[in-house]
């Protein structure tokens, strides 16, 4: 297949977004297509924090999100940093043995992959870095001094601005309806819900919790397991923390000069208990409480239960389908983390039609038709 000319980027997320902020950089005419609004879907109502330190499943995956840290720093440089990179670190403690004895053995994991992590005692924590944690003075922190959060919904709206800038087209609030093929099997259009028509070269299913649907439009079997998490922002005068954490029944991280969002696993299981949206809201505020106490009083300004879009075996679907000519995935979890590392390995990809070795474990062939 030659160089495609046109490329139709479905799915506006931070994934879509550097994967197409790529291709128009290395020439090629894009256009992204949107059912919503770019960035205000699951890359707004993420935890979006940056890291490998969550990430020792296989040493191929934790090397891939690595390679996501390193590219976001590339494109703080390229783009600029303000309003969406904060390479402030994370901290992360437990409150029972089991858990800290878990903590700490990945730790002495990931210092032997040369991955930095540092230890201090929560008064020392206090001292140095968070003033306003409600952190037991003898306990143990772990610090992660090269992770980070980035505000999602700015970063993709840079990109776009960018790469609409330099010619590429952007539908919002249409879905794609149908995928066109052509005698031979490959790509040659996209049908919208708005009744228009596109012609393309290729596609890139960047789709988030859609894309197995859009899979479909072209006869391809992508198993997803969709797993459902809240996300609660509060309001705040004075936002009291400066970094992503994950403490004791809760996480935390700066969200503006006026927020901060909070999530939980531990929340996250009640979503199927008929528990609503307002009262899992309330349990994440009361857990931040404890945490940091300034929050007590701040409230709870915005509740979002988004899918997070996950391939069935938990890994990154990335790259082309032979059977589909034209036709790629760039499906994955950490999307926030993995966003500019697979948006530049993608757009490689498409345009010179040469694979990435970080790439190998996370191919769309291991999915049977």
């Amino acid at each position: 297949m030659q160089r495609p000319e046109r490329v139709a980027v479905i799915g506006v997320g931070i994934v879509g977004a550097c994967v197409g902020w790529n291709l128009s950089r290395g020439g090629a005419d894009v256009v992204f297509i949107d059912a919503g609004r770019p960035g205000e879907g699951v890359t707004n109502w993420s935890f979006s924090w940056v890291n490998a330190s969550n990430k020792t499943v296989s040493r191929s995956y934790f090397d891939l999100n690595v390679a996501g840290m390193a590219a976001h720093r590339d494109l703080a440089r390229a783009v600029g940093p303000d309003s969406w990179w904060y390479p402030s670190g994370h901290l992360r403690w437990a409150d029972d043995p089991a858990t800290r004895a878990r903590f700490l053995k990945t730790a002495e994991l990931l210092a032997s992959w040369d991955y930095r992590v540092e230890e201090y005692t929560g008064a020392e924590v206090r001292r140095r870095f968070e003033p306003a944690l409600a952190v037991p003075g003898e306990a143990q922190v772990l610090f992660y001094p090269d992770e980070a959060w980035v505000q999602g919904r700015h970063l993709v709206r840079r990109l776009l601005q960018e790469a609409v800038a330099s010619g590429a087209g952007l539908r919002s609030g249409t879905a794609v309806r149908d995928i066109g093929t052509g005698s031979d099997g490959s790509v040659r259009s996209v049908a919208l819900s708005d009744g228009s028509s596109l012609d393309v070269d290729a596609v890139v299913n960047a789709a988030g919790p859609g894309a197995s649907t859009v899979a479909g439009l072209v006869a391809r079997h992508l198993p997803m397991h969709t797993e459902p998490g809240v996300v609660t922002r509060i309001t705040c005068a004075h936002v009291p923390i400066h970094r992503a954490m994950h403490a004791p029944h809760i996480e935390l991280r700066p969200d503006s000069d006026a927020s901060v969002v909070l999530h939980s696993r531990e929340i996250d299981a009640l979503i199927d208990t008929a528990e609503d949206p307002g009262r899992l809201a309330s349990l994440l505020h009361e857990s931040a409480r404890h945490v940091v106490p300034e929050l007590g009083d701040s409230p709870v300004a915005q509740t979002r239960i988004a899918h997070r879009p996950i391939p069935a075996d938990g890994f990154p679907s990335v790259g082309a389908v032979p059977s589909v000519p034209g036709y790629y995935e760039a499906v994955t979890h950490s999307g926030i983390t993995l966003g500019p590392v697979i948006g530049r390995l993608l757009a490689a990809e498409i345009l010179t039609r040469k694979t990435d070795p970080l790439l190998a474990d996370f191919r769309p062939q291991r999915f049977p038709p």
